[in-house]
Protein backbone atom coordinates (compact mmCIF):
# COMPACT_ATOMS: atom_id res chain seq x y z
CA UNK A 1 0.00 0.00 0.00
CA UNK A 2 1.26 3.24 -1.07
CA UNK A 3 1.90 6.39 1.24
CA UNK A 4 -1.37 8.30 -0.47
CA UNK A 5 -3.75 5.37 0.02
CA UNK A 6 -2.79 4.80 3.72
CA UNK A 7 -3.10 8.62 4.02
CA UNK A 8 -6.58 8.20 2.67
CA UNK A 9 -7.51 5.33 4.73
CA UNK A 10 -6.87 6.82 8.12
CA UNK A 11 -8.68 10.00 7.03
CA UNK A 12 -11.69 7.19 6.60
CA UNK A 13 -11.14 5.91 9.92
CA UNK A 14 -11.14 9.50 11.30
CA UNK A 15 -14.29 10.55 9.64
CA UNK A 16 -15.90 7.64 11.16
CA UNK A 17 -15.31 8.01 14.58
CA UNK A 18 -16.26 11.55 14.63
CA UNK A 19 -19.15 10.90 12.97
CA UNK A 20 -20.13 8.24 15.99
CA UNK A 21 -22.34 9.66 18.61
CA UNK A 22 -21.96 10.14 21.90
CA UNK A 23 -23.71 7.63 24.40
CA UNK A 24 -27.36 8.66 25.45
CA UNK A 25 -27.51 10.95 28.56
CA UNK A 26 -29.69 10.41 31.35
CA UNK A 27 -33.09 12.88 31.56
CA UNK A 28 -33.70 15.77 33.94
CA UNK A 29 -35.65 14.92 36.73
CA UNK A 30 -39.00 15.38 37.08
CA UNK A 31 -39.07 16.50 33.25
CA UNK A 32 -37.78 15.03 29.67
CA UNK A 33 -34.85 16.48 28.05
CA UNK A 34 -33.54 15.69 24.45
CA UNK A 35 -31.23 12.57 23.87
CA UNK A 36 -28.77 11.15 21.79
CA UNK A 37 -28.88 7.63 20.03
CA UNK A 38 -26.39 5.18 21.47
CA UNK A 39 -23.20 3.97 19.48
CA UNK A 40 -24.44 1.19 18.16
CA UNK A 41 -27.18 3.38 15.98
CA UNK A 42 -25.43 4.59 13.30
CA UNK A 43 -26.17 7.94 12.20
CA UNK A 44 -26.83 9.06 8.67
CA UNK A 45 -26.91 12.50 6.97
CA UNK A 46 -29.78 13.14 7.30
CA UNK A 47 -30.58 12.29 10.78
CA UNK A 48 -27.16 14.36 11.56
CA UNK A 49 -28.62 17.77 9.90
CA UNK A 50 -31.95 17.54 11.68
CA UNK A 51 -30.22 17.20 14.96
CA UNK A 52 -27.89 19.92 14.04
CA UNK A 53 -30.63 22.22 13.30
CA UNK A 54 -33.17 21.40 16.95
CA UNK A 55 -31.35 23.05 19.22
CA UNK A 56 -32.64 24.55 22.69
CA UNK A 57 -31.33 26.78 25.15
CA UNK A 58 -31.33 25.71 29.07
CA UNK A 59 -30.27 27.27 32.46
CA UNK A 60 -28.04 24.53 34.28
CA UNK A 61 -26.68 24.65 37.82
CA UNK A 62 -23.73 22.86 37.15
CA UNK A 63 -22.51 23.64 40.70
CA UNK A 64 -23.94 24.85 44.14
CA UNK A 65 -22.26 28.39 45.15
CA UNK A 66 -22.76 31.70 43.62
CA UNK A 67 -24.66 32.97 40.81
CA UNK A 68 -21.93 32.15 38.56
CA UNK A 69 -23.40 28.28 39.16
CA UNK A 70 -25.96 28.80 36.86
CA UNK A 71 -25.12 28.27 32.83
CA UNK A 72 -26.46 29.09 29.71
CA UNK A 73 -26.19 25.99 27.34
CA UNK A 74 -27.28 25.58 23.78
CA UNK A 75 -28.42 21.74 23.47
CA UNK A 76 -29.17 19.54 20.28
CA UNK A 77 -31.85 17.10 19.62
CA UNK A 78 -35.73 17.23 20.02
CA UNK A 79 -37.19 16.19 23.33
CA UNK A 80 -38.90 13.05 23.11
CA UNK A 81 -41.98 12.78 24.32
CA UNK A 82 -43.05 9.98 26.29
CA UNK A 83 -46.33 8.58 27.35
CA UNK A 84 -48.23 10.74 28.88
CA UNK A 85 -46.47 13.55 28.38
CA UNK A 86 -46.69 16.69 26.54
CA UNK A 87 -43.85 18.54 24.65
CA UNK A 88 -44.35 22.49 25.62
CA UNK A 89 -42.31 25.63 24.10
CA UNK A 90 -41.77 27.71 27.30
CA UNK A 91 -42.51 31.35 26.40
CA UNK A 92 -41.91 32.59 30.24
CA UNK A 93 -40.51 31.06 33.54
CA UNK A 94 -40.70 31.94 36.97
CA UNK A 95 -38.44 32.57 39.77
CA UNK A 96 -39.15 31.09 43.01
CA UNK A 97 -36.62 32.09 46.72
CA UNK A 98 -36.51 27.70 46.28
CA UNK A 99 -34.26 28.58 43.34
CA UNK A 100 -32.11 30.84 45.69
CA UNK A 101 -31.74 27.97 48.11
CA UNK A 102 -31.35 24.93 45.34
CA UNK A 103 -28.35 27.21 43.91
CA UNK A 104 -26.60 27.47 47.76
CA UNK A 105 -27.47 22.90 47.94
CA UNK A 106 -30.46 23.70 50.69
CA UNK A 107 -33.26 22.44 48.51
CA UNK A 108 -33.25 18.54 49.09
CA UNK A 109 -35.76 17.77 46.36
CA UNK A 110 -33.46 19.38 43.61
CA UNK A 111 -31.42 16.63 41.87
CA UNK A 112 -27.25 17.33 42.55
CA UNK A 113 -25.77 18.87 39.75
CA UNK A 114 -25.43 19.01 37.08
CA UNK A 115 -29.83 20.01 36.79
CA UNK A 116 -31.86 22.47 35.03
CA UNK A 117 -34.06 24.20 37.90
CA UNK A 118 -37.05 25.92 37.49
CA UNK A 119 -40.89 24.56 38.81
CA UNK A 120 -43.10 26.30 36.86
CA UNK A 121 -43.85 28.45 33.72
CA UNK A 122 -46.26 28.89 30.43
CA UNK A 123 -46.02 28.23 27.09
CA UNK A 124 -47.58 26.43 23.81
CA UNK A 125 -47.76 22.87 23.49
CA UNK A 126 -45.99 21.73 20.15
CA UNK A 127 -46.47 18.04 20.46
CA UNK A 128 -48.55 15.36 22.05
CA UNK A 129 -48.06 11.61 22.99
CA UNK A 130 -50.75 9.82 21.00
CA UNK A 131 -52.35 8.43 24.82
CA UNK A 132 -53.09 11.90 26.25
CA UNK A 133 -56.94 13.04 25.17
CA UNK A 134 -57.33 16.11 26.69
CA UNK A 135 -54.24 18.01 25.11
CA UNK A 136 -53.69 19.40 21.62
CA UNK A 137 -51.09 21.33 19.65
CA UNK A 138 -51.44 24.72 20.04
CA UNK A 139 -52.78 24.89 23.44
CA UNK A 140 -51.84 27.67 26.16
CA UNK A 141 -50.67 26.18 29.15
CA UNK A 142 -49.43 26.61 32.42
CA UNK A 143 -46.93 24.19 33.39
CA UNK A 144 -46.03 22.69 37.43
CA UNK A 145 -43.24 20.67 38.31
CA UNK A 146 -40.38 20.20 40.56
CA UNK A 147 -37.44 20.98 38.31
CA UNK A 148 -36.50 21.35 34.27
CA UNK A 149 -38.43 24.46 33.41
CA UNK A 150 -35.69 26.58 32.83
CA UNK A 151 -35.26 25.72 28.93
CA UNK A 152 -37.36 26.59 25.79
CA UNK A 153 -38.38 23.60 25.05
CA UNK A 154 -39.58 20.92 27.87
CA UNK A 155 -41.47 17.38 28.08
CA UNK A 156 -43.28 16.83 30.56
CA UNK A 157 -46.62 14.99 32.25
CA UNK A 158 -49.72 16.19 30.74
CA UNK A 159 -51.20 15.98 34.52
CA UNK A 160 -48.72 18.95 35.13
CA UNK A 161 -50.65 21.05 32.54
CA UNK A 162 -53.02 23.81 32.75
CA UNK A 163 -54.98 25.11 30.08
CA UNK A 164 -54.51 29.33 30.25
CA UNK A 165 -57.65 31.39 30.39
CA UNK A 166 -57.78 33.26 27.18
CA UNK A 167 -57.19 36.61 28.53
CA UNK A 168 -53.93 35.69 30.24
CA UNK A 169 -50.68 36.37 29.20
CA UNK A 170 -47.71 34.15 29.24
CA UNK A 171 -46.22 36.30 31.86
CA UNK A 172 -49.28 35.83 34.31
CA UNK A 173 -49.78 32.11 33.45
CA UNK A 174 -45.73 32.03 34.84
CA UNK A 175 -46.52 34.17 37.70
CA UNK A 176 -49.24 31.77 39.15
CA UNK A 177 -49.03 28.42 39.90
CA UNK A 178 -46.12 28.30 42.74
CA UNK A 179 -47.33 31.46 44.65
CA UNK A 180 -50.88 31.44 44.38
CA UNK A 181 -51.29 27.43 45.26
CA UNK A 182 -49.22 28.04 48.03
CA UNK A 183 -50.55 30.78 49.46
CA UNK A 184 -54.55 29.26 48.92
CA UNK A 185 -53.41 25.78 50.42
CA UNK A 186 -51.89 27.42 53.35
CA UNK A 187 -54.79 29.93 53.98
CA UNK A 188 -57.79 27.76 53.00
CA UNK A 189 -56.89 24.40 53.77
CA UNK A 190 -54.86 24.52 56.74
CA UNK A 191 -55.95 27.76 58.52
CA UNK A 192 -59.67 27.64 57.43
CA UNK A 193 -59.37 31.72 56.60
CA UNK A 194 -63.12 33.30 56.62
CA UNK A 195 -64.77 36.76 57.41
CA UNK A 196 -63.29 38.95 60.63
CA UNK A 197 -59.89 37.55 60.50
CA UNK A 198 -56.56 39.11 61.27
CA UNK A 199 -53.49 37.99 59.06
CA UNK A 200 -49.49 38.59 58.92
CA UNK A 201 -48.21 38.03 55.94
CA UNK A 202 -44.57 38.56 56.11
CA UNK A 203 -42.58 39.60 52.94
CA UNK A 204 -45.83 41.61 51.85
CA UNK A 205 -44.09 42.66 48.40
CA UNK A 206 -43.07 39.21 47.44
CA UNK A 207 -44.63 36.81 44.81
CA UNK A 208 -46.22 34.65 47.86
CA UNK A 209 -47.64 37.74 49.78
CA UNK A 210 -48.50 39.06 47.01
CA UNK A 211 -50.70 36.20 46.22
CA UNK A 212 -51.95 35.48 49.67
CA UNK A 213 -53.21 39.38 50.01
CA UNK A 214 -55.13 39.14 47.04
CA UNK A 215 -57.05 35.68 48.15
CA UNK A 216 -57.66 37.73 51.81
CA UNK A 217 -59.42 40.39 49.93
CA UNK A 218 -61.32 37.52 47.82
CA UNK A 219 -62.98 36.51 51.52
CA UNK A 220 -63.76 40.37 52.78
CA UNK A 221 -63.10 41.62 56.07
CA UNK A 222 -60.23 40.51 56.63
CA UNK A 223 -57.37 42.84 58.06
CA UNK A 224 -53.96 42.21 56.77
CA UNK A 225 -50.70 42.98 58.54
CA UNK A 226 -48.10 43.09 56.22
CA UNK A 227 -44.12 43.46 56.59
CA UNK A 228 -41.86 45.24 53.99
CA UNK A 229 -39.17 48.05 53.37
CA UNK A 230 -40.72 50.94 53.75
CA UNK A 231 -40.37 51.92 49.83
CA UNK A 232 -42.90 49.17 48.89
CA UNK A 233 -45.35 50.10 51.24
CA UNK A 234 -47.28 52.57 48.98
CA UNK A 235 -47.68 49.35 46.23
CA UNK A 236 -48.76 46.56 49.12
CA UNK A 237 -51.53 49.50 50.50
CA UNK A 238 -53.37 49.47 47.33
CA UNK A 239 -53.24 45.54 46.98
CA UNK A 240 -54.97 45.60 50.65
CA UNK A 241 -52.42 45.62 53.64
CA UNK A 242 -54.39 47.70 55.76
CA UNK A 243 -51.24 47.60 58.66
CA UNK A 244 -47.99 47.78 56.53
CA UNK A 245 -44.64 47.84 58.65
CA UNK A 246 -41.28 48.05 57.85
CA UNK A 247 -39.36 45.43 59.55
CA UNK A 248 -36.08 46.96 58.76
CA UNK A 249 -36.06 50.24 61.22
CA UNK A 250 -39.42 49.03 63.60
CA UNK A 251 -39.99 45.87 66.15
CA UNK A 252 -43.21 44.13 64.37
CA UNK A 253 -44.21 42.37 67.29
CA UNK A 254 -44.55 45.80 69.21
CA UNK A 255 -46.30 47.45 66.18
CA UNK A 256 -48.85 44.59 65.97
CA UNK A 257 -49.43 44.45 69.50
CA UNK A 258 -50.39 48.36 69.61
CA UNK A 259 -52.83 47.95 66.70
CA UNK A 260 -54.01 44.63 67.50
CA UNK A 261 -53.29 43.48 71.58
CA UNK A 262 -55.18 40.42 71.55
CA UNK A 263 -53.41 39.13 68.87
CA UNK A 264 -53.74 37.52 65.14
CA UNK A 265 -55.73 34.45 63.94
CA UNK A 266 -53.08 33.58 61.35
CA UNK A 267 -49.24 33.93 60.57
CA UNK A 268 -47.21 33.26 57.46
CA UNK A 269 -43.66 32.59 58.15
CA UNK A 270 -41.53 32.31 55.39
CA UNK A 271 -38.59 33.42 57.42
CA UNK A 272 -38.00 30.73 60.04
CA UNK A 273 -35.81 30.92 62.88
CA UNK A 274 -36.97 33.52 65.46
CA UNK A 275 -39.44 34.63 63.47
CA UNK A 276 -41.18 31.50 63.77
CA UNK A 277 -41.08 32.38 67.73
CA UNK A 278 -42.09 35.81 67.58
CA UNK A 279 -45.31 34.51 65.17
CA UNK A 280 -46.34 31.86 67.52
CA UNK A 281 -46.23 34.96 70.46
CA UNK A 282 -48.58 36.71 68.44
CA UNK A 283 -51.17 34.34 67.98
CA UNK A 284 -54.46 34.20 69.51
CA UNK A 285 -56.32 31.20 71.02
CA UNK A 286 -57.29 29.30 68.35
CA UNK A 287 -54.69 30.62 66.24
CA UNK A 288 -52.72 29.09 63.36
CA UNK A 289 -49.07 29.38 62.80
CA UNK A 290 -47.68 28.03 58.73
CA UNK A 291 -44.04 27.96 58.28
CA UNK A 292 -43.30 27.38 54.70
CA UNK A 293 -39.71 28.71 53.93
CA UNK A 294 -36.35 29.29 56.01
CA UNK A 295 -35.54 32.62 54.23
CA UNK A 296 -33.36 33.67 56.88
CA UNK A 297 -30.58 30.83 55.83
CA UNK A 298 -30.13 32.98 52.93
CA UNK A 299 -28.00 35.62 53.71
CA UNK A 300 -25.57 35.97 50.44
CA UNK A 301 -24.50 34.34 47.28
CA UNK A 302 -22.99 30.96 48.83
CA UNK A 303 -24.33 29.40 51.46
CA UNK A 304 -23.72 30.57 55.08
CA UNK A 305 -23.21 28.36 57.77
CA UNK A 306 -23.36 30.87 60.50
CA UNK A 307 -27.24 31.67 58.75
CA UNK A 308 -28.06 28.28 58.92
CA UNK A 309 -26.88 27.42 62.58
CA UNK A 310 -28.23 30.75 64.31
CA UNK A 311 -31.66 30.26 62.55
CA UNK A 312 -31.90 26.21 63.33
CA UNK A 313 -30.50 27.55 66.84
CA UNK A 314 -32.96 29.91 66.97
CA UNK A 315 -36.34 27.19 66.02
CA UNK A 316 -39.41 26.83 67.44
CA UNK A 317 -39.46 24.19 69.88
CA UNK A 318 -42.58 23.06 71.42
CA UNK A 319 -44.40 20.14 73.18
CA UNK A 320 -48.05 18.89 72.51
CA UNK A 321 -48.59 19.83 75.94
CA UNK A 322 -47.65 23.04 75.47
CA UNK A 323 -50.20 23.14 72.21
CA UNK A 324 -52.94 21.84 74.36
CA UNK A 325 -52.19 24.42 76.90
CA UNK A 326 -51.97 27.50 74.37
CA UNK A 327 -54.80 26.12 72.09
CA UNK A 328 -52.75 26.81 69.10
CA UNK A 329 -51.65 25.46 66.06
CA UNK A 330 -48.59 24.88 64.30
CA UNK A 331 -48.41 23.68 60.73
CA UNK A 332 -45.79 23.18 58.06
CA UNK A 333 -46.24 23.89 54.25
CA UNK A 334 -43.83 22.71 51.00
CA UNK A 335 -45.67 22.70 48.00
CA UNK A 336 -42.70 20.77 46.36
CA UNK A 337 -43.62 17.46 49.03
CA UNK A 338 -47.26 17.28 48.07
CA UNK A 339 -47.90 14.31 46.24
CA UNK A 340 -52.00 15.38 46.11
CA UNK A 341 -52.32 15.56 42.39
CA UNK A 342 -55.89 15.84 42.53
CA UNK A 343 -56.09 18.58 45.43
CA UNK A 344 -53.41 20.24 43.52
CA UNK A 345 -55.44 20.21 39.95
CA UNK A 346 -58.94 21.23 42.01
CA UNK A 347 -57.03 24.12 43.56
CA UNK A 348 -55.71 25.30 39.82
CA UNK A 349 -58.78 25.07 39.03
CA UNK A 350 -60.37 27.53 41.68
CA UNK A 351 -57.64 29.95 41.10
CA UNK A 352 -57.83 30.15 37.35
CA UNK A 353 -61.63 30.47 38.65
CA UNK A 354 -61.02 33.37 40.50
CA UNK A 355 -58.35 34.78 38.06
CA UNK A 356 -61.68 34.79 35.36
CA UNK A 357 -63.68 36.86 37.45
CA UNK A 358 -60.63 39.30 38.61
CA UNK A 359 -60.22 38.78 42.02
CA UNK A 360 -56.84 37.67 41.29
CA UNK A 361 -54.22 38.97 39.09
CA UNK A 362 -50.11 38.04 39.38
CA UNK A 363 -48.38 40.60 39.59
CA UNK A 364 -44.87 40.73 37.54
CA UNK A 365 -41.84 42.56 39.46
CA UNK A 366 -39.70 41.89 35.93
CA UNK A 367 -38.56 39.79 33.23
CA UNK A 368 -35.22 38.83 32.55
CA UNK A 369 -33.43 36.82 29.33
CA UNK A 370 -31.89 33.39 30.27
CA UNK A 371 -29.02 35.47 29.68
CA UNK A 372 -29.63 37.77 32.32
CA UNK A 373 -30.46 35.06 34.97
CA UNK A 374 -27.86 36.51 37.41
CA UNK A 375 -29.61 39.72 37.33
CA UNK A 376 -32.83 38.17 38.29
CA UNK A 377 -31.50 36.00 41.49
CA UNK A 378 -30.00 38.91 42.95
CA UNK A 379 -32.69 40.91 42.36
CA UNK A 380 -34.64 38.71 44.37
CA UNK A 381 -32.28 37.99 46.73
CA UNK A 382 -31.61 41.45 47.96
CA UNK A 383 -35.43 41.90 48.06
CA UNK A 384 -35.73 44.53 45.34
CA UNK A 385 -38.77 43.19 43.66
CA UNK A 386 -41.92 43.72 44.01
CA UNK A 387 -44.17 40.71 43.03
CA UNK A 388 -42.91 37.65 40.72
CA UNK A 389 -39.68 38.00 38.68
CA UNK A 390 -39.42 35.71 35.69
CA UNK A 391 -37.20 34.79 33.35
CA UNK A 392 -37.83 34.72 29.39
CA UNK A 393 -35.96 31.74 27.12
CA UNK A 394 -36.02 33.58 23.75
CA UNK A 395 -32.58 35.38 22.74
CA UNK A 396 -32.17 38.88 23.53
CA UNK A 397 -32.02 40.90 20.46
CA UNK A 398 -28.74 41.88 19.16
CA UNK A 399 -27.85 45.32 18.21
CA UNK A 400 -27.24 45.07 14.22
CA UNK A 401 -23.96 47.22 14.71
CA UNK A 402 -21.82 44.16 15.47
CA UNK A 403 -18.32 44.14 13.58
CA UNK A 404 -17.71 40.80 11.75
CA UNK A 405 -14.97 39.75 13.83
CA UNK A 406 -16.82 40.01 16.78
CA UNK A 407 -19.35 37.52 15.63
CA UNK A 408 -17.39 34.88 14.17
CA UNK A 409 -16.77 31.66 16.16
CA UNK A 410 -12.91 30.55 16.18
CA UNK A 411 -12.89 28.15 13.79
CA UNK A 412 -10.38 26.12 15.42
CA UNK A 413 -12.41 25.68 18.81
CA UNK A 414 -13.63 22.13 18.77
CA UNK A 415 -14.29 22.52 22.71
CA UNK A 416 -17.96 23.21 23.84
CA UNK A 417 -18.38 27.24 24.49
CA UNK A 418 -20.25 28.14 27.90
CA UNK A 419 -20.96 31.23 29.69
CA UNK A 420 -22.10 32.33 32.85
CA UNK A 421 -25.25 33.37 32.82
CA UNK A 422 -26.09 36.86 34.02
CA UNK A 423 -22.20 38.67 31.96
CA UNK A 424 -22.41 39.65 28.58
CA UNK A 425 -23.33 37.32 25.72
CA UNK A 426 -22.52 37.53 22.53
CA UNK A 427 -25.35 35.95 20.98
CA UNK A 428 -23.74 35.34 17.08
CA UNK A 429 -21.36 33.01 19.43
CA UNK A 430 -23.88 31.07 21.39
CA UNK A 431 -23.22 28.19 24.00
CA UNK A 432 -23.08 24.80 22.42
CA UNK A 433 -22.95 21.46 23.73
CA UNK A 434 -21.76 19.74 21.31
CA UNK A 435 -21.40 16.66 23.11
CA UNK A 436 -25.38 16.59 23.40
CA UNK A 437 -27.10 16.36 26.85
CA UNK A 438 -25.66 17.04 29.96
CA UNK A 439 -26.61 14.23 32.93
CA UNK A 440 -29.39 15.81 35.31
CA UNK A 441 -28.92 12.74 37.56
Amino acid sequence: MSGEEEAQEQQQQTRQEVETPAPEDAPLSGATTATTPSTSTPVTEKEEEEEEVFTYRALVLTGHGGYDKVKLQVRKGRPAVQSGQVLVRMKACGLNFADLMGRQGLDELLPPPPVVMGMEGAGVVEEVHPDVTHRKVGDRVIVLNHDGMWQEVVAVAAENTFLMPEPMSFEEGAALPVNYLTAYLMLFEMANLRPGRTVLIHMAAGGVGIAATQLCQSVGDVTVFGTASASKHETIVQGGVAHPIDYRTKDYVEEIRKISPKGLDIVLDPLGGSDTQKGYSLLKPMGTLIVFGAANCVTGQKKSLLAMAKTWYNQLSLTTLKLMQANKAVCGFHLGYLKDVPLITSTMDTLLGLYGQGKIRPCVDSSYHFEDVADAMRRMQERHNIGKVLLLPEPKEVEEEVEEEEVAAPASNPEPEETVAGEEVDEKREVVDTEGVAKDN
